[in-house]
C-alpha cells in the first residue's frame, strides 16, 4: 500500500510524502518548501529516504539541499533538466522505472511547462503525480515547450484509467474552473464541478487530488478534440493541438 500526506505549503503549492507500507520508504515528491516538509516528516515520525523532483522550478526544487543535508536521501529527477535541479544523485527518463520500497513508479517524460519535465505514474496503486503538467481542471503554463508538446502529454495522461486519482502540485481549482466555464459552459458535469470547487474552498478544503475520469469530463485543456468545446471557440474542426493552444492563450488573459 502507497500512503499519501498531503499538505498546503508556500503561497499554493501541496507538498506530498509518500510511504511504502511493506518497507517503511518514504519519498518526497518535489521540495517546495523545505522547512515545512521537514515539520510534516517530523509529525508524522518519519524519514525521507528519497526526493522525487518532476522538473527544475524553483518552487519543486527548494528544498532538495536542505532535505539533502538533513536526511542523505537519494535525490531523482529528469535527465534532461538535470544541471539544473540542486543535489541531484540519479537522472531518470521516460520508460525508466522509480521503486519506493516495494511500489514502482513508471517515469513518462511530458514536456510542455518545462522541456524535461516528468511525472511518476505508480499504475498498481493508482496513482500519479504530475507536477505541473496537469492541475485539476486545467495544465501547466508552456514556459519552454509548444501547444503540440503538452497536448501530446496531455493526451498520454489521459489515456489513463479512469480511476487514477492525480495528485497535482497547486491548489489552482477555483480560477481554473471559472475560465473552464468561459470556454464549456453548457457541460453541466462542470457546472456542478465547480459548485463543489466553491463549497471546498469556502471552507478551507482541498480540491487535490482529482482522478483521470474528472479532467476527461471537465478539464477543457483535455477537451480541446470535442467538438462542443470547439465550436465555443471558434475552432470547429481545427487540429487538436491547434484547438488547444487557442484554449491555453485564451487561459493566459483570462
Amino acid at each position: 500500500m502507497l500512503q499519501v500526506h498531503q499538505f498546503p505549503c508556500l503561497s499554493d503549492n501541496y507538498g506530498f510524502l509518500i510511504r511504502d507500507d511493506a518497507t517503511g520508504t518514504v519519498a518526497c515528491i518535489d521540495t517546495p518548501d523545505g522547512d515545512a516538509i521537514v515539520r510534516q516528516l517530523d509529525d508524522l515520525g518519519w524519514p525521507s529516504h528519497m526526493i522525487l523532483n518532476t522538473h527544475w522550478h524553483p518552487d519543486h526544487v527548494g528544498g532538495n539541499a536542505m532535505l539533502k543535508k538533513r536526511y542523505d536521501c537519494e535525490i531523482v529527477g529528469p535527465v534532461h533538466e538535470a544541471a539544473r535541479i540542486p543535489n541531484i544523485d540519479r537522472t531518470v527518463d521516460e520508460g525508466d522505472v522509480v521503486a519506493v520500497g516495494e511500489c514502482q513508479a513508471q517515469v513518462l517524460h511530458t514536456p510542455g511547462h518545462t522541456l524535461g519535465h516528468i511525472v511518476y505514474h505508480f499504475a498498481a496503486a493508482q496513482k500519479a503525480f504530475v507536477g505541473d503538467t496537469l492541475f485539476a481542471m486545467g495544465c501547466g503554463r508552456l514556459f519552454e515547450g509548444s501547444p503540440q508538446q503538452m497536448w501530446a502529454s496531455l493526451s498520454r495522461l489521459r489515456d489513463w484509467p479512469e480511476e487514477t486519482v492525480i495528485y497535482c502540485a497547486h491548489e489552482y481549482t477555483q480560477a481554473n474552473a471559472r475560465f473552464a466555464l468561459s470556454v464549456d459552459a453548457g457541460n453541466a458535469e462542470l457546472q456542478a464541478r465547480a459548485q463543489w470547487v466553491d463549497a471546498r474552498r469556502a471552507s478551507g478544503e482541498f480540491t487535490v487530488p482529482t482522478t483521470i475520469a474528472l479532467e476527461r469530463a471537465t478539464n477543457p485543456f483535455l477537451r480541446a478534440d470535442d467538438a462542443g468545446v470547439q465550436a465555443a471557440i471558434g475552432m470547429s474542426g481545427a487540429p487538436f493541438h491547434e484547438a488547444f493552444a487557442e484554449i491555453r492563450r485564451r487561459k493566459d488573459q483570462f
